[in-house]
């Protein structure tokens, strides 16, 4: 039996993270499709969540852009199919044109809400490895 070298054995941590991440995608998309979300859809709920807490409160859509695993054009697809769903609301930014602000609706709170147990649940269940 051939010796692993360090490159070989990097390159099967690296394939390992990625099994894990599409497994835990998969399972996330399963447990909230019932409520009409997907991962990629309760993530841009997520951060909308923890950076404008306050009803009202609104962030750049370009602040989300790198802190989800989307292209900038397939997180403006789904900040449209979000709004509507009319979870969010989107707004021209004022002083920059150019610049597009992103708001939760209460709807869209409160659907972040419900459905948070569930994804946070299959993250514990994933990454604790219970399930292999």
């Amino acid at each position: 039996m051939a010796v692993k070298t360090a490159d070989a054995r990097l390159e099967e941590r690296w394939r390992d993270i990625l099994a894990v991440h599409a497994h835990t995608m998969c399972e996330i998309d399963r447990a909230l499709h019932p409520h009409g979300l997907g991962a990629s859809d309760f993530e841009v709920l997520d951060i909308l969540a923890a950076e404008s807490p306050a009803q009202g409160d609104q962030c750049r859509v370009q602040n989300l852009v790198g802190r989800v695993h989307l292209s900038q054009s397939a997180l403006s697809r789904l900040i449209g199919r979000l709004e509507k769903d009319g979870l969010v609301e989107r707004s021209v930014c004022a002083e920059d044109r150019r610049g597009v602000w992103v708001a939760l609706t209460s709807r869209g709170r409160a659907l972040h809400a419900e459905v948070l147990p569930l994804q946070r649940a299959v993250l514990e269940r994933m990454l604790t490895g219970q399930e292999r």
